[in-house]
């Protein structure tokens, strides 16, 4: 009995404890309390759009998962295709940045790029959502799909360039660097479809993809 009161007592201290716990946390800023619905919003919105598709994604679907009121909204877009031409290039920074955290410390070019390739799947399988809003964005977000690749394929052309100027590669010419560019993000997209997703949903890349992929690279891209 004695061990019960102690038990009910505890137990009725905790709310308070949380609720003191709660005021000592620093309140947020009113630019922190934005940046924090807006992110809501995109992160609701990757889910609709990964879910059902550009098509059937709807604001009130996109507020109600974020837990938003539906006229806050338009607070921060001026519509849903406003929303919807932002989403990609925001999901698309997260891919990079992801990649790009998953390559440091590399002791070579062909290293870099055996990484970047692998956490390029990695984000894939952790981000369900992204292949489709990536792939379906060329038709019903076309300004977005072409700003996500046109960073992708800077990014890639400006790792390249280092590589050529250290003489890591066999590209000679600065003008072939982007055909080289695409031709590598076009094979990712290709070896996704084929061998990353099965029936609509994401499995892991098998390694001896990985072996193909880099003996192609490393033969005729890099020394």
């Amino acid at each position: 009995m004695l061990k019960d009161a102690k038990k009910a007592r505890g137990s009725r201290l905790r709310p308070l404890e949380a609720s003191e716990a709660a005021a000592k946390r620093p309140k947020l800023t009113r630019a922190e309390k934005k940046e924090q619905i807006r992110a809501a919003l995109f992160a609701a919105a990757a889910k609709v759009v990964g879910e059902h598709g550009y098509s059937n994604a709807q604001v009130a679907m996109i507020t109600t998962r974020a837990s938003v009121a539906q006229g806050t909204f338009y607070n921060y877009f001026e519509s849903q295709q406003d929303l919807l031409d932002q989403l990609l290039p925001a999901v698309g920074q997260e891919m990079l940045s992801y990649i790009k955290e998953a390559s440091r410390g590399v002791s070579s070019d062909l290293e870099r790029e055996e990484r970047s390739f692998r956490a390029f799947f990695e984000f894939l399988k952790i981000n369900p959502d992204f292949y489709r809003i990536l792939y379906e964005a060329e038709v019903f977000a076309p300004e977005a799909y072409k700003r996500h690749n046109e960073a992708v394929a800077r990014g890639y052309v400006r790792v390249l360039e280092r590589a050529m100027d250290r003489g890591e590669t066999r590209i000679t010419d600065k003008r072939h660097l982007e055909v080289v560019a695409q031709m590598l993000m076009g094979a990712r997209h290709y070896l996704c479809m084929r061998f990353a997703r099965t029936n609509g949903g994401d499995i892991s890349l098998p390694d001896w993809v990985v072996e193909a992929y880099m003996s192609v690279v490393k033969d005729g891209v890099y020394r």
